[in-house]
């Protein structure tokens, strides 16, 4: 058995050196000032190097005190991804995936019976919201999100890539001012997705790419994505609109692809997780089972 100092002496150490205070380092762990620099001096003693150079204007960090925090703070994680799995007895067959609302509604949730179906066994609970998800607080399993897949500290696999299409209901083809050439742009409402979750070719870019001469700027403007494509189904105008969103819709009709013209992005969607929560059954099924889904997705 490797010989370790005591935890209460690390803990208290890791706190106070990214404080580098004695006082805030007592506060967050509800404990004496004079408690914490005992602590410290027992580490400091224990391993026979000095931690932190004292004087009047407070603490600085000794060179072995600065190379050895980030190691530790990492460890202090990963004892608190452990007692979370401890945990985890009592919320068996419980699995929460936290998603983006657009993705969730359009995409998401009318696959979820398939897979309640393969595995009656697991609860699902849905959080759909834009915020970034802390594993180390929130109770959360797995996320999926739509970006470039950077995200630190975590296991990421690629879900599916996208493409942005220009979508429109089938009423706009025809009618007084049938929708037949880009040129026809002009006479129909632009629809605008405005959401910060995504990287989506505007109509002005898309446009000039396209080579038109349309005012690309009017237009009313949504914050999410299925709010675009549920005006475009309405037929209040032309959107554009990431595929695997739409899909659903121009499957059913209610959405028709008028130009055979794509905006290819560099952007896709990515489940992600703590490795911590690799070993969970239920994460293990549902990712199996949406990257099945995703397989047989156009957008892939």
């Amino acid at each position: 058995m490797r010989r370790l100092p005591p935890l209460n002496s690390l803990r208290a150490f890791e706190a106070a050196a990214r404080h580098l205070s004695f006082t805030k380092a007592a506060d967050e762990l509800a404990v004496t000032p004079g408690a914490i620099s005992q602590q410290v001096k027992l580490l400091e003693e224990t391993t026979g190097v000095p931690l932190f150079h004292r004087n009047a204007r407070g603490l600085t960090l000794t060179e072995a005190g600065l190379a050895s925090l980030p190691s530790l703070r990492d460890g202090f994680d990963r004892l608190d991804a452990a007692v979370r799995l401890m945990n985890l007895e009592r919320k068996a067959g419980r699995l929460a995936v936290s998603v983006a609302p657009s993705f969730a509604s359009k995409w998401l949730v009318p696959r979820l019976d398939r897979f309640q179906s393969k595995h009656p066994e697991i609860e699902v609970y849905i959080h759909a919201g834009m915020e970034l998800v802390d594993f180390s607080v929130d109770d959360v399993d797995v996320a999926i999100r739509y970006g470039q897949g950077h995200y630190a500290d975590l296991v990421v696999e690629k879900l599916m890539e996208e493409r942005i299409v220009p979508v429109c209901a089938p009423g706009l083809l025809t009618g007084d001012n049938p929708l037949k050439k880009l040129e026809d742009l002009s006479g129909h409402t632009l629809l605008h997705d405005d959401g910060t979750d995504h990287e989506i070719a505007t109509w002005p870019m898309w446009l000039k790419a396209a080579g038109v001469d349309v005012d690309g700027t009017r237009g009313p403007r949504f914050n999410q994505s299925s709010l675009v494509i549920e005006a475009a189904v309405a037929g209040r105008g032309v959107a554009l609109a990431k595929y695997a969103l739409a899909e659903a819709d121009l499957e059913a009709a209610r959405l028709v692809i008028p130009f055979d013209l794509t905006s290819p992005t560099d952007f896709a969607y990515w489940v992600a997780h703590p490795s911590a929560k690799s070993a969970l059954p239920e994460v293990k099924a549902f990712k199996a089972w949406i990257a099945e889904e995703a397989g047989g997705n156009g957008a892939a």
